[in-house]
């Protein structure tokens, strides 16, 4: 049976990437004529129809310095070679894992930095007391969304420019900001309302929230569900295909191999379900979680309200209570249910790892591949393993997340800073887990030949069936009885069948050990597995709140 027509209809196309380009920069090419014609780095898209933007002293020092620096140093530091990558992810697994990079990258980073930012701003615009900052017009308000909107790597690499003079990247989005918005009279009059009251964290944490639910809702969540749904259709297929089962590694009472499967499909959809149900908390109090220079500001706006107002107005939930940083609770209990679903996934892939040695499933092989550099017979499980490394990798990296992150030194310290930005590290090693196991069951073929065999060959595990009704039917140490017959010995359908016959009790119970094989010893398994998709309502497609 060919299992790969369940995962083979899933759409494999490679995602276009914000980034997929700067993998054509070669460094033999980066002479000064050649620079020049990345415009991106001299020039910028005009939204609204406004004018480029020249950098007005008025500013800061920092920014005019920004302007002379060469814009060949900035293509050197970008520039990504997937020979030269310190991390696989962004070498030799970029195109599995690339459609995480909006989100999770340092170009994510900067652009929800920019989204917090100018949703401050126009937040501050509709606080009546704040009459510094009048509501804006339609015009201005759109002319702020188009920078969001059409924010790209011009914007990214801007913002990356300047912070090579400031030495702080939120800083450096701040001065961004006010340099693009000179050109436009009204928003002009309010630069300095960009990143007002805030503390870095205020900024930081709810990017960071931003990137984890888009990143999760847009990219971990669907390709888990391609995972479940996967094992969900192996399970229906196979309900009916008996398998001896191995406890201890010896052969124990049959099941099915719909059902087997059925167990990770509802083991992962479980965990999947609690996942998405995490809610994921953002803060905006300031410096210490107390909104002390927003009150000396303007002491009669109720500021509390106001934060949670703009928090939940981001699709995050608010926090009340925090120090200068939002204290990565929710972090935590996230990515350990991620790790639980990523061992859940390595029980499954040492499991078909362990079927497929034992010959109960074949791998469709591919014209040109090669098993082994010495051994040319070999079709190796590599999918599988690849999927139980990468969630170990997966798993180091989110274990010291989720114990780290929920830690920090009195109302603050900055180890969380350079941790955080390992979190697509983690999941981007679970989504090239996720993957890989998907690679591998579509070259799954159940092997029933190999199956049947081991069935035919263990007669023995009839003996549990027997004992027990032996009990119902009152015969005397009926365990000690089967023991004697099958522990060590050699046990065959006809040594079986004569201990049945010589049984005393009723001919209708006789009749029915008589019948069973097996084959046909294996309970409720294929109705567990038929029944899988009216108890699986958690695959429902549910995002992270």
């Amino acid at each position: 049976m060919d299992l790969g027509v369940a995962v083979r209809s899933f759409n494999t196309k490679t995602t276009t990437s914000y980034f997929s380009h700067l993998h054509h920069i070669k460094p033999d090419n980066l002479n000064s004529n050649r620079v020049a014609s990345y415009a991106f780095l001299h020039s910028r898209r005009n939204p609204m129809g406004r004018a480029s933007v020249k950098v007005n002293n008025s500013i800061t020092d920092s920014v005019s310095k920004v302007n002379s620096m060469d814009a060949h140093d900035y293509v050197l530091d970008l520039e990504l070679s997937s020979l030269a990558a310190l991390c696989p992810l962004d070498g030799r697994y970029w195109f599995k894992v690339k459609d995480l990079a909006p989100f999770m990258s340092e170009f994510g980073l900067i652009k929800y930095r920019v989204v917090v930012e100018i949703k401050w701003l126009l937040k501050l615009s509709q606080i009546d007391e704040v009459s510094e900052v009048p509501k804006f017009s339609k015009e201005a308000e759109s002319y702020l969304q188009n920078l969001i909107d059409q924010f790209n790597l011009d914007d990214a690499l801007e913002v990356k420019k300047i912070e090579k003079v400031t030495n702080h990247d939120v800083k450096a989005v701040e001065y961004f900001l006010k340099q693009i918005c000179q050109s436009h009279p009204e928003i002009n009059k309010v630069l300095e309302f960009f990143h007002f009251a805030c503390t870095s964290e205020d900024i930081n944490n709810l990017a960071h929230a931003l990137m984890l639910k888009d990143s999760l809702n847009k990219v971990i969540l669907p390709s888990m569900d391609k995972l479940i749904r996967a094992l969900c259709d192996i399970a229906t297929a196979t309900a009916s295909i008996s398998m001896l089962s191995r406890t201890h590694g010896q052969p124990a009472s049959p099941t099915t191999l719909g059902k087997e499967m059925a167990v990770f499909a509802y083991r992962l959809s479980r965990e999947r379900e609690i996942l998405s149900q995490i809610e994921i908390l953002g803060k905006f109090a300031g410096a210490v979680g107390n909104y002390n220079a927003h009150l000396v500001a303007y002491p009669e706006v109720n500021w509390p309200q106001v934060a949670e107002e703009f928090v939940t107005s981001l699709g995050i939930s608010f926090n009340p209570y925090v120090t200068q940083i939002e204290s990565h609770d929710y972090m935590a209990r996230l990515f350990n249910s991620i790790m639980l679903f990523n061992n859940i996934l390595v029980d499954f892939d040492r499991d078909i790892w362990g079927y497929i040695s034992l010959g109960y499933f074949k791998q469709i092989t591919k014209a040109g591949e090669i098993g082994s550099s010495t051994m040319p017979h070999k079709v190796n499980p590599i999918d599988f393993e690849n999927s139980e490394g990468n969630c170990g990798i997966a798993n180091g990296g989110l274990s010291h997340l989720s114990t780290k992150l929920p830690i920090s030194r009195m109302q603050r310290d900055l180890t969380d800073s350079t941790v955080l930005r390992n979190m697509g590290v983690g999941l981007g090693h679970s989504l090239l887990a996720y993957k890989s196991a998907l690679q591998g069951i579509a070259k799954l073929q159940v092997n029933e030949a190999s199956l049947n065999t081991d069935l035919n060959q263990t007669w023995e595990v009839l003996a549990e069936p027997i004992q027990t009704v032996m009990r119902r039917c009152g015969v005397p140490e009926p365990y000690e009885k089967l023991k004697e017959l099958t522990r060590g010995r050699a046990v065959t359908r006809e040594s079986i069948r004569e201990f049945i016959e010589r049984l005393d009790i009723p001919t209708d119970a006789k009749k029915g050990l008589l019948d069973l094989t097996p084959h046909t010893y294996t309970g409720e398994a294929e109705e567990l597995a038929k029944k899988l998709n009216l108890v699986r309502s958690s695959v429902n497609g549910a995002s992270l709140s």
